[in-house]
């Protein structure tokens, strides 16, 4: 799996790391490859607003969810931090509401609405 990454960009102030296609399947292989740049580019974030886009993922699984709790308390611990998830599918979103993660985390339907929501 190396070699593959996230897109890191920053768009009106907000870090958004963006899932392409190659991260259809968050197994533990690909989540090694790069959980250290997702939480490395959350605590980094200035300001500290992250927004994960996960539309073209597909499945995940708790590793993935223990990652999503840290960038969100990397961005949390911070005043004025903020963290979303964006593009999730309907199997994602139904792991995140069946958990009641929904509750505590921001989501948005798309990359665009979370930045209006997040923007500074």
């Amino acid at each position: 799996m190396a070699g593959i990454a996230p897109t890191i960009e920053k768009r009106d102030g907000v870090t958004c790391i963006c899932l392409g296609s190659e991260f259809e399947n968050l197994d533990e292989q690909i989540l090694e490859s790069i959980r250290a740049l997702v939480l490395d580019t959350a605590a980094a974030a200035d300001p500290p607003r992250v927004i994960i886009d996960m539309q073209y993922t597909r499945f995940f699984g708790s590793s993935f969810i223990e990652v999503l709790f840290r960038v969100w308390n990397r961005t949390n611990s911070v005043p004025g931090g903020r963290f979303a998830i964006s593009g999730l599918s309907p199997y994602c979103l139904e792991v995140l509401e069946v958990t009641h993660l929904d509750k505590l985390w921001e989501i948005h339907g798309s990359l665009e609405e979370a930045v209006a929501a997040l923007k500074v």
